[in-house]
């Protein structure tokens, strides 16, 4: 079973129905049971950092996922979801992150002629291609929205990098552990791939 995690934010059906076109059942919860029994978590989320953390805490979601990533089981963070695997965010103040990869949260610095927040189709550049990403091609196009990106302090668990205009990891990788800053749920059929990907890992 694929859970994704509802702690009331993010697109939820959305991720779900992707998982479905690909053939795979996911069953969106805030159980913290549910997720537990899950082969295969995915951690979705659009919205503010200090909120999601409240919510997760709330609902007593932070052990389990830190259970799955710690019994090796994959686990999918997609956006914010990728964004509260770190240690802080600078998203309104200073917030602490779930703690999983050593790095913070910061908002695009960028020229005036650049949009934030960074809405739209942009390329990923692949530095290391992890197994969801199994037949994409260098210079693919994903659907990105957000205003703030990762730094990790470990620049090894970046899988891609996107320009706007400078480069910044919109993906990373470190052993059962993928997240993406871009929505796949969005991304039409490449998107649609790093799903069924995600879903048949082994």
């Amino acid at each position: 079973m694929i859970a994704v995690i509802d702690y009331g934010m993010g697109n939820l059906r959305s991720v779900q129905k992707a998982f479905g076109r690909g053939g795979h059942e996911a069953v969106v919860t805030d159980d913290p049971a549910e997720v537990d029994r899950a082969q295969k978590v995915v951690l979705p989320g659009v919205g503010a950092f200090e909120d999601a953390m409240a919510e997760l805490g709330r609902r007593g979601l932070i052990e389990p996922v830190l259970r799955a990533i710690d019994s090796k089981r994959p686990l999918l963070g997609i956006c914010l979801g990728l964004q509260l695997l770190f240690e802080t965010s600078r998203e309104h103040g200073t917030h602490k992150g779930l703690g999983v990869l050593k790095g913070e949260v910061v908002r695009f610095d960028i020229p005036p002629e650049y949009s934030v927040p960074h809405i739209g189709w942009n390329q990923l550049s692949i530095r290391r291609r992890p197994p969801i990403l199994e037949g994409i091609r260098e210079g693919s196009y994903f659907y990105f929205v957000h205003s703030f990106y990762v730094v990790p302090g470990d620049r090894e668990v970046i899988a891609t990098e996107t320009d706007y205009p400078n480069p910044f990891c919109s993906m990373i990788w470190r052993e059962n552990l993928y997240a993406t800053q871009f929505h796949p749920e969005k991304s039409q059929a490449d998107g649609l791939r790093i799903l069924k990907n995600f879903a048949e890992l082994g």
